[in-house]
């Protein structure tokens, strides 16, 4: 239904945003958005390990009762 933006979709995005905020913050504005994709990426790395630990136990179990 509803594609991705092309081209020019993304010249007027990033017009709106120079407008909006001015050049002196859009680096400020990446700055955060950088840190704030690596701080996501890290929490789902520390959960994705906390969920591999935790069923590590329950398969010992299993081949324990066999």
């Amino acid at each position: 239904m509803f594609g991705l933006p092309g081209g020019s979709e993304l010249i007027l995005i990033f017009m709106a945003i120079l407008l909006l905020f001015g050049g002196k913050k859009i680096p400020e504005l990446m700055r955060g958005l950088g840190k704030g994709i690596r701080e996501f990426n890290s929490a789902r790395a520390s959960i994705k390990d906390e969920l591999e630990e935790g069923m590590k136990p329950e398969e010992k179990q299993i081949s324990a009762k066999e």
